[in-house]
């Protein structure tokens, strides 16, 4: 008999992630998927029509390892455009396949085994393992209650000399809330004088409503000089599943995170970049994705306002999160309890607020995806309107 031979897992504690779980919950009880984040409608027919050109044209082959030059330079325009800050095309913006494997390649090219590196909680399930395997120690650090943001005094208590690196996020998943100028800048502050990097998640920094601007660590010389920014265009532009996204830093963190890239990745679909480059000549897309996201994200409010959920606050992302304490057949359920019962008895998919923390609260909170059509919207709002 053949034997297979056994191997010592890098993540003994990980399984299946809960949006893997739950979108197969949805789709066997054919319920309303509001738990994983991406839109169930398609991108502009312009940006598919732009990589098709760039097919044709014959842009198949490898492209350089750190982006197609065009793109590099259309990222670095609209950063100086927005943020004021200029990186310099060839030497600090990096093209990746999506936001993902930018964290982990700036973890694995920054984080050496013994060093700490501090996540704020309640934060995307895929910090944690990531900088378990660059061999880091995650320091976990609770965002202010209700707010949900940065806790400066926690964070400086968190700071030791094996710190070396703070990941943030912000617009934040999965509270939908942003950050004010004011953080950013004690933060900027708090940090100075250290050799601390800054990981700054950014991939919904243009999902920010009522007229509030997005603080990007860009805007802030003190934290630009130490971030590593990155952002997803599959955000942006509505296609997650094209996994293209980038990072922009200072040109000496740059060279060290290339250097992991280049042995990961390598390289990036030759063609989406190409598309992706002509599609950026236009800012509207992603000036007007305010607008767009801000009335889905007022529909469905106005929708839930009828149940016995209680809405939290949604100033960015396109994440609407609840308590359901008020729920009576579900008030006593913990978060993945009550996210299967609303699956199989109601009839919509979400996700526990729960499952973005090492050591989850009391807290009766759960997490809503409104990047949907509007008819799919509205058919969950009458699915919810049975609680």
């Amino acid at each position: 008999m053949s034997l297979t031979p056994a191997i010592q897992s890098r993540l003994p504690h990980v399984g299946t992630t809960i949006f893997s779980t739950m979108s197969a919950l949805a789709q066997q009880h054919g319920a309303v998927n509001l738990g994983q984040g991406f839109p169930d409608f398609d991108c502009d027919p312009a940006l598919v029509e732009a990589v098709h050109q760039a097919m044709r044209a014959g842009h198949n082959q490898y492209p350089l390892m750190s982006g197609v030059p065009a793109l590099r330079q259309a990222i670095a325009a609209k950063m100086e455009a927005l943020y004021g800050q200029r990186y310099d095309a060839d030497r600090e913006i990096t093209v990746t396949a999506g936001a993902t494997q930018a964290l982990l390649s700036t973890l694995l090219a920054t984080v050496h085994p013994g060093d700490e590196v501090i996540v704020l909680e309640p934060c995307y399930d895929a910090y944690g393992p990531a900088i378990e395997l660059a061999g880091g120690r995650v320091v976990r650090v609770k965002l202010k209650p209700e707010s949900y943001r940065p806790d400066l005094p926690a964070i400086a208590a968190a700071l030791t000399p094996r710190t070396r690196a703070l990941m943030i996020n912000t617009p934040h998943n999965p509270s939908g809330r942003i950050w004010p100028a004011e953080d950013l800048q004690a933060l900027s502050e708090l940090l100075a004088g250290t050799e601390v990097l800054v990981i700054s998640d950014e991939v919904y920094e243009h999902m920010v409503f009522d007229g509030r601007q997005h603080q990007s660590a860009a805007l802030h010389p003190g934290l630009a000089a130490r971030s590593f920014v990155v952002s997803s265009f599959g955000k942006t532009y509505h296609v997650t599943g094209w996994k293209v996204g980038y990072v922009a830093a200072p040109a000496a963190l740059t060279a060290e995170f290339r250097k992991i890239h280049q042995f990961n990745v390598f390289t990036v679909n030759t063609p989406v970049q190409h598309g992706l480059a002509t599609y950026l000549r236009d800012p509207r897309p992603y000036l007007d994705l305010p607008a767009f996201y801000q009335r889905k994200r007022d529909l469905f409010r106005a929708g839930l306002a009828s149940t016995r959920l209680r809405l939290l606050p949604c100033e960015g992302t396109y994440f609407q999160s609840v308590d359901y304490s008020d729920v009576g057949a579900a008030s006593g359920m913990a978060p993945e309890e009550c996210c299967r019962w609303l699956t199989q008895e109601i009839g919509v998919a979400a996700i526990p607020l729960s499952a973005f923390y090492a050591e989850p609260g009391d807290d009766r909170l759960i997490r809503f995806c409104f990047a949907k059509k509007d008819e799919t919207l509205q058919a969950a709002l009458d699915q919810l309107r049975r609680l």
